[in-house]
């Protein structure tokens, strides 16, 4: 899945997250994937709980009476959103018949064996699980590529999760990520991001947006994030919590394109004339021209010359060169004055 990322390290791989933004309905999904795939996205990811298992019964059996509710408990608004083995298999085909990967983020360990039945080419770790030891090591044992959220975490709650994961699994990727939903942009803290390259340098490092907005991936991108994973939507004023912070396909679209360009943006830093600069520089560079008419024979002082578009002719930084010197022949008003044709 992360072939192409390790060969090429210009490479920027985004993640359309529909999460549960599919509202509890596989054609949405179906829907919300064709267009993520149009989009240019690399991979969809979901999510998958066994809510039973995950939540406290005081916590599953509270109530839950809000304008994102699909339940009037806890639980049954979380089993709303759920897709079983029947959504999964029809996801998985038909993100194979179009080409794009899929995968998705257990949050226990029922979720993780649910998952594994399906062979997904990655699982993801929720940013509130970078402390879960336990369930780690478990998913590490796959021996499938890991991507670690670290939203929350401090650097040793990383060094703590990486260090656990590796001697396991040495495929993981690393996401700064700030835990908050939406993130203001005084709290996306991307400076975090070279220190992870410096502390995990054999470890590709990316980003997990939860900003209001497409505006940060570009700056990650710039201090070396390769990985974006991105909440995606089809309808922003959609019911549910992460509709209001995702992306809908014009905003995607235009995230994955400004990560595609910033290769070409920074160039290779060698200063010099390009071949798209010539034909407007020649029309606003100025060239060495004869203020007059001049006769040959005329030693040349700077009453004599004038600086004047187009270029193509001699420079004005090489008048030093020319005053002082014999035209070999007449020139009219406003000809170039050329090396070769004085003494």
């Amino acid at each position: 899945m992360f072939d192409e990322l390790k060969k090429n390290k210009d490479k920027a791989f985004v993640i359309a997250e529909i999460g549960c933004n599919h509202g509890g309905s596989v054609e949405t999904a179906l829907d919300m994937i064709k267009s993520a795939k149009h989009c240019g996205a690399d991979a969809v990811k979901f999510q998958k709980r066994n809510n039973k298992t995950l939540f406290t019964e005081k916590l599953y059996n509270s109530t839950y009476d809000n304008r994102n509710s699909f339940g009037e408990t806890y639980g049954e608004h979380r089993e709303f959103l759920e897709f079983g083995k029947y959504e999964y298999q029809i996801l998985q085909d038909f993100c194979k018949e179009i080409d794009i990967n899929f995968f998705a983020t257990p949050f226990d360990f029922e979720s993780v064996d649910f998952l594994s039945e399906f062979d997904l080419p990655a699982y993801k770790i929720a940013s509130a699980d970078i402390i879960h030891i336990p369930l780690l090591e478990y998913i590490a044992k796959l021996g499938k590529p890991i991507i670690l959220s670290t939203g929350g975490g401090s650097m040793d709650d990383i060094k703590r999760a990486v260090n656990t994961v590796l001697p396991i699994n040495n495929d993981l990727i690393i996401l700064h990520c700030t835990a908050s939903y939406p993130v203001l942009y005084h709290d996306m803290n991307l400076n975090v991001i070279p220190k992870l390259i410096k502390e995990f340098p054999h470890q590709i490092i990316g980003l997990s947006d939860h900003e209001n907005g497409a505006h940060a991936a570009s700056l990650a991108y710039y201090l070396g994030a390769r990985v974006f994973e991105k909440h995606f939507t089809l309808n922003r004023s959609w019911k549910g919590t992460d509709h209001s912070f995702s992306l809908e396909s014009r905003g995607l679209t235009k995230l994955i394109r400004n990560l595609s360009r910033i290769p070409g943006l920074l160039g290779d830093g060698e200063k010099k004339l390009l071949s798209c600069e010539e034909k407007p520089l020649y029309k606003m560079r100025k060239s060495i021209v004869s203020k007059t008419d001049l006769n040959k024979g005329t030693i040349l002082n700077y009453e004599h010359i004038d600086y004047k578009c187009p270029g193509g002719g001699l420079e004005p930084y090489r008048v030093v060169d020319i005053i002082g010197k014999t035209l070999s022949r007449e020139l009219k008003k406003d000809s170039y004055i050329n090396l070769e044709e004085l003494i």
